[in-house]
């Protein structure tokens, strides 16, 4: 229970030092015939470094509770 608490507690961690990440689509603008046109647009995921610190305090939890567990 131990290595499951502190695997929560580290991802915890990165999930709260990196608040989000950008990825690119490509989106079809026209299509005519056999031509296409198409744009890349980058989109944006992103999410509060408050998820992260209790996604910690749980792994904390789970990390302190499991070591005292026999």
């Amino acid at each position: 229970m131990k290595k499951a608490g502190l695997i929560i507690l580290s991802f915890g961690l990165i999930i709260t030092l990196f608040t989000g990440f950008n990825y690119v689509t490509q989106e079809k603008i026209v299509e005519i015939g056999d031509l296409e046109i198409t744009a890349e647009k980058t989109n944006t995921a992103s999410w509060s470094p408050m998820i992260g610190i209790a996604v910690m305090v749980v792994g904390g939890i789970i990390f302190v509770v499991g070591g005292k567990e026999k």
